[in-house]
């Protein structure tokens, strides 16, 4: 993976890692909580919300990242949707080396949370690639359709399993997790869809810990993605991941430690 690749998926901010998910490091059983062993909280996120992001690597500003639910509902084979747009772009210096402007989207069920519909359109230095996958969950497939500069577009259909999610969805599965019921080292397990394959995301809960942030000081939850072993990151334990613990679930800040350095990502401003 190039190194603007790498980063703009460092400028989604809480999924930067998922496609390096293959294969993740065996643990015992019962720290493991496959997703429909896991208590969620019964909670609605609010339509119009918008999180932005800064990431950085030390001084350094590097990129920028918004998160925002759509003021509207939109529906989806039928399905009433919460519409998520995750921009992120390269800003000051570093963008005039490395020109990262994307948009990811996901349609995300209002009552089973699951993705009915994921877009992303991708411009990363020369790198173009715009894809569509429509989720048939009945019948158990992504239906997908890609594009890249100067190619036909391709269509492909995969098998997925039941309640799997993609890049965007699995944030908001992140977000509904009743933490109050986990154990420090627990590790929760979810199946997320991306491009053409179904991944085992991992994520060991790491306990409570307070941060200050610009938008304010925190008691959050701390998790840690479970990682193997890439030319990407540094070792399994390289990213964590911070998010409030109070009723709004804001993730607000992300910390890996990458091959090109440490980057950060932090919230500058929530709106709702």
């Amino acid at each position: 993976m190039k190194t603007p690749r790498a980063f703009s998926l460092a400028l989604l901010a809480f999924w930067l890692l998922l496609p390096l998910f293959s294969s993740a490091p065996t643990y015992s059983p019962l720290a493991l909580l496959p997703l429909g062993e896991v208590d969620m909280l019964d909670m609605q996120f609010k339509k119009g919300e918008k999180i932005h992001y800064l990431a950085h690597y030390g001084f350094i500003n590097a990129g920028e990242a918004t998160v925002e639910i759509a003021p509207d509902y939109y529906e989806v084979s039928g399905n009433r949707c919460y519409k998520v747009d995750v921009v992120g772009k390269t800003v000051g210096l570093f963008g005039l080396t490395v020109k990262v402007n994307d948009l990811w989207r996901s349609y995300i069920d209002t009552k089973s949370y699951i993705p009915r519909k994921f877009y992303r359109n991708i411009n990363e230095n020369k790198y173009h690639k715009e894809e569509t996958v429509i989720f048939d969950h009945p019948n158990k497939q992504a239906h997908v359709r890609y594009s890249k500069k100067d190619k036909k577009e391709v269509r492909k259909e995969y098998q997925i399993p039941a309640n799997v999610q993609d890049m965007i969805s699995g944030y908001y599965f992140l977000r509904r997790i009743d933490y109050s019921k986990l154990q420090k080292g627990q590790i929760v397990t979810m199946p997320a869809f991306f491009e053409d394959k179904v991944y085992q995301f991992q994520v060991k809960y790491e306990g409570k810990e307070t941060i200050k942030t610009k938008i304010g000081k925190f008691e959050c939850y701390v998790m840690q993605p479970i990682m193997p072993e890439n030319g990407i990151f540094s070792g399994k334990n390289a990213v964590k991941f911070w998010m409030s613990a109070d009723e709004r679930r804001i993730p607000l800040k992300i910390r890996a430690e990458m091959f090109i350095g440490g980057v950060e990502v932090e919230v500058t401003k929530y709106e709702n």
